[in-house]
């Protein structure tokens, strides 16, 4: 059964369904590309033609998540459809905090993903954050946006500086904490992920060899980063991922 041919349980529309499909495939891979830090960390998406989006149920590793286990959450807070939690501690305080942020102030955003993977926490911590210096990195000159470090994400008063400090980007650096990408798509999202967490690896790699390295001018920067605009994250990578978690990872439909 194809991903389109899925049939949606009766509480969820079609789109609703083919949401919560992409998404917990998203968490599998994710899991799989080692981007997941066992229980913590958060991928959510909006429920089409709404205000709300789904996230994981707090407990669950990002490898048991599935279409039909997500929780779904307002803006405020509020459980709209409790997936499988059972109470108030399946919620992640910080993953609401951090997600209705962007999802309340970035319409055009449909999906966020935010890591602890190990590059990405480096980079994190590097005064010069993320540096042009491999061609992954460059759909990221002068693209991503950086947040200071405000201790564990529990005050609902910090959503205001994320949304400002997101601005229009579609990535950002939390400072000392991790990574954080946008989409318009789960795809992009994911792949937006994969391409900026590599980048900060590599980049590690080249800081580690302690020889001088070499930069592309600005001009050259902002040229790649402009190329990369003609090829849309996922559009070409999805559907061979969703092949991939079929097989390594199934269940993520149920």
């Amino acid at each position: 059964m194809t991903l389109h041919e899925q049939q949606a349980p009766v509480r969820h529309s079609e789109a609703e369904w083919q949401m919560r499909v992409d998404l917990a495939a998203c968490y599998r891979l994710a899991a799989m590309f080692g981007f997941s830090d066992i229980v913590w960390n958060h991928i959510t998406a909006k429920v089409p033609d709404t205000e709300h989006f789904l996230i994981n149920r707090f407990g669950l590793r990002f490898d048991e998540v599935t279409a039909s286990n997500l929780v779904t959450l307002d803006l405020g807070g509020n459980v709209i459809d409790p997936g499988s939690a059972t109470s108030e501690e399946d919620v992640n305080i910080t993953g609401f905090v951090i997600h209705s942020a962007l999802h309340a102030a970035r319409p055009d955003v449909h999906c966020v993903m935010h890591s602890h993977a190990q590059a990405g926490l480096v980079v994190s911590a590097l005064k010069d954050g993320l540096l042009p210096m491999v061609q992954d990195a460059l759909p990221f000159f002068d693209r991503v946006a950086y947040h200071d470090y405000e201790g564990l994400s529990t005050d609902t008063a910090e959503r205001e500086r994320l949304a400002a400090n997101l601005g229009d980007h579609m990535a950002m650096i939390l400072r000392n904490h991790g990574l954080l990408t946008c989409g318009e798509t789960v795809a992009e999202a994911f792949m937006q992920m994969y391409y900026l967490e590599r980048a900060c690896k590599v980049q590690m790699q080249v800081l580690a060899t302690g020889r001088e390295y070499v930069l592309p001018s600005a001009e050259i920067c902002e040229q790649a980063a402009r190329q990369y605009q003609r090829f849309p994250y996922g559009k070409f990578e999805w559907p061979a991922l969703l092949r991939l978690v079929d097989k390594q990872s199934p269940g993520f439909r149920e």
